[in-house]
């Protein structure tokens, strides 16, 4: 992580919290204004400063939700039957969605490597979501990743300084 907006960006996620929130919320009633055209440059701008293999954040601290040809397809992959893989892994949190029972998620190495990395969830393949409109679409999950995840901190103060 060596872009200066990055030192200390847990920290200063942290501080920031109610100013970013704000911030999501008023981005939210601009699409259509071409802020949503700027993601994918900042996505790859954030990805140039920033290793995965560093963090895992994400996969120590959250989880995907599970769906159903997800467990099909890890549990094949696994070569386990679906049934035995959810009772093994997978719990229903409060929205009915099938998570890791803990973190950090079982299939994270001790290299921050993913196991099942070919296979594994959407929700995975498709976090931190700095490329595309779910960024503004759900502010309170963007909001809690910019705490989580370095690329969701740096899109996030990179588009507050484009939009001043």
């Amino acid at each position: 992580m060596d872009h200066p907006l990055l030192q200390n960006w847990e920290l200063k996620a942290k501080e920031k919290q109610k100013a970013n929130k704000q911030f999501l919320q008023k981005l939210q009633t601009k699409r259509g204004k071409g802020v949503e055209k700027l993601l994918p440059d900042l996505h790859e701008e954030a990805f140039s400063h920033i290793d995965c293999l560093q963090c895992a954040g994400c996969c120590k601290t959250i989880s995907p939700r599970f769906k159903t040809p997800d467990i099909k397809r890890i549990s094949k992959h696994l070569g386990m039957k679906e049934s035995v893989f959810i009772e093994t892994y997978l719990r229903l949190d409060q929205d009915g969605d099938y998570v890791v029972k803990r973190t950090p998620c079982p299939f994270l190495g001790a290299d921050n490597y993913c196991g099942i990395y070919d296979v594994r969830p959407g929700d995975c393949e498709n976090y931190p979501y700095t490329d595309s409109y779910d960024f503004f679409k759900r502010p309170n999950t963007t909001f809690l990743n910019s705490t989580i995840c370095p690329a969701v901190y740096y899109v996030l103060e990179r588009l507050k300084d484009i939009m001043k």
